[in-house]
């Protein structure tokens, strides 16, 4: 098994997503990219962290590929605003591909460079690919948030930002 580790607004929705994924074979929410150790929810929202809300995915390679991972990640999340998915605003939900290798790294600043060239979006994308460091789990009561409920994840990709379908 392998993990991949991305930001891409709040987590429940992005968790929701990946959980659809086939080869994942587990996921969690959390906090990454950021200075404070064992930080909370309402520490992380107080924007004074530095951590954005991230999903911890844990995948079989021989399933799904990381690139895939990555495009998932891209097609669900509007990667061109800067501290912000939809109605959610602020450090902790802006976007991040956190990787574990240079072949990870790789991959994300490739996709980000094909999806610039082919004019994906109207505006440049402002992803961050970083290393991942520590992966902070998020409170019980943020784990499978809409799967629990009953609930599907909402996209935070706004149509107008986009010039043609992901697929």
């Amino acid at each position: 098994m392998e993990k991949a580790t991305f930001a891409a607004g709040c987590f429940w929705g992005v968790e929701s997503v990946f959980e659809q994924v086939p080869g994942v074979v587990a996921t969690r929410v959390g906090y990454a990219g950021g200075r404070t150790e064992h930080p909370s929810y309402k520490e992380v929202c107080s924007g004074r962290t530095g951590h954005a809300e991230a999903v911890e995915v844990t995948f079989d390679p021989e399933k799904v590929g990381y690139g895939e991972l990555v495009s998932v990640f891209f097609m669900n999340h509007d990667p061109t605003t800067r501290n912000r998915q939809g109605p959610d605003v602020g450090e902790q939900y802006r976007s991040v591909v956190f990787y574990d290798s240079p072949e990870q790294k790789k991959t994300a600043e490739d996709a980000v460079r094909r999806l610039e060239s082919e004019g994906r979006f109207k505006r440049p994308i402002v992803t961050e690919v970083v290393p991942a460091g520590r992966f902070w789990e998020a409170e019980e009561y943020h784990q499978k948030y809409f799967s629990r409920r009953g609930m599907v994840a909402s996209c935070h990709l706004p149509a107008a930002n986009v010039n043609r379908t992901m697929a």
